[in-house]
């Protein structure tokens, strides 16, 4: 997949024979390359939104029987929905070195895609805050998926999560990140 990404990164780019490369900076490590969070204590507070997509592929039992809300467990979109919800909120104890995010909103949707026998989360996550929210989109989405699996293996152990990619943010000082549509 490509990327199209207005600002620097956070570091400016560097010219070179006529071409302009990125510095790539290591945000999580030290200058004695040991892991450390992120000062943002200088960062002002921006609208930041991200927003992630992922997928569960599943057999046509499962997925007929989750379509037509015949799982024993209940209404997956629901708990789905939830799961994700929660898990975004709960971002910061999961990845070591994520900032607690103060969430202005988080919101999980899901669509069918019957040929496939997929089912699609797209989560997005707002904060007016001084670091962004892709992490806890990303998450927002997985936690999503794993619980339809949860909630489908009985019928289809084999379900296929996958792939999970943030979909485009904005806001901070990196800019807007937007991925490109032009490759699957």
């Amino acid at each position: 997949m490509t990327a199209r990404r207005s600002g620097s990164g956070g570091a400016p780019p560097r010219r070179r024979a006529g071409r302009v490369t990125a510095r790539l900076r290591a945000t999580h490590l030290d200058a004695r390359g040991q892991a450390r969070m992120v000062d943002v204590t200088s960062k002002p507070a921006t609208a930041r939104e991200a927003v992630a997509r992922g997928s569960i592929t599943m057999n046509v039992g499962a997925f007929s029987a989750l379509r037509a809300g015949r799982l024993a467990k209940g209404d997956v979109g629901a708990v789905a929905r939830l799961a994700g919800i929660g898990g975004a909120k709960r971002t910061a104890e999961l990845i070591p070195l994520c900032h607690t995010v103060p969430l202005d909103h988080i919101g999980v949707e899901l669509a069918f895609e019957p040929r496939a026998r997929r089912v699609w989360a797209t989560a997005t996550a707002r904060t007016r805050w001084s670091t962004g929210v892709e992490m806890e989109a990303l998450v927002a989405v997985t936690t999503a998926l794993l619980a339809i699996y949860d909630m489908a293996k009985a019928i289809d152990r084999s379900m296929t999560i996958g792939p999970v990619r943030l979909e485009r943010k904005s806001g901070g000082r990196s800019g807007t990140f937007i991925r490109s549509r032009a490759r699957p």
